[in-house]
């Protein structure tokens, strides 16, 4: 057993909104009782809105039963959704004068703070994966050992809520460009 699926046996959690914001984006595309046949068949509660980290094993299964079950439209459900939490992260978890302050800086300041945040809170998001920066030109995370990065599917959900965060405080047009190699995910932001 390799040290990731050690740490997502010991209890290894990711926030809740990796299956909270998921919901609404399967109930508004596929349905209600699509979504309840999907996280039911994969045995996936869904998390109480007021829920801290939830187990990691949980929110994996929930991505896989998308990717699973929802064939060609899977990376856009887990982008939604992925969006969602970007929202969600932007309303409750980023103070507003830290969100002024980002966007005020000049571009490549407001990026090196927000990326510092994101990777000071990357326990939330990565789980048992190691989150690191690996370029800043371009600027560039990786999720070695992401637990919700399937091979042969660059992780739509992570890549969408960098973006968001991106889009929102330093580049409006910035866009992810997600790929993968095994079970990690790089991530290399543009500004355009």
């Amino acid at each position: 057993m390799d040290g990731s699926a050690a740490l997502a046996e010991a209890g290894a959690r990711i926030g809740p909104n990796a299956i909270l914001q998921l919901v609404p984006v399967l109930d508004r595309l596929e349905g209600r009782a699509a979504r309840d046949r999907l996280l039911g068949a994969a045995g996936v509660a869904v998390p109480p809105a007021d829920a801290g980290m939830w187990p990691e094993a949980q929110c994996r299964a929930a991505h896989l039963a998308v990717w699973q079950g929802c064939g060609d439209r899977a990376a856009a459900i887990l982008a939604a959704a992925g969006q969602g939490t970007a929202d969600y992260i932007l309303a409750h978890r980023i103070p507003g004068p830290a969100k002024a302050l980002i966007r005020s800086l000049p571009a490549p300041l407001g990026a090196r703070l927000l990326t510092a945040a994101i990777a000071k809170h990357a326990w939330t998001f990565a789980g048992s994966g190691r989150f690191g920066i690996t370029s800043r030109r371009p600027l560039t995370f990786e999720i070695s050992a992401n637990p919700l990065a399937f091979p042969g599917h660059p992780c739509p959900w992570h890549a969408a809520v960098f973006a968001r965060l991106f889009q929102a405080l330093v580049w409006s047009k910035a866009r992810v460009e997600a790929t993968e190699t095994g079970t990690s995910s790089r991530f290399a932001v543009h500004p355009r």
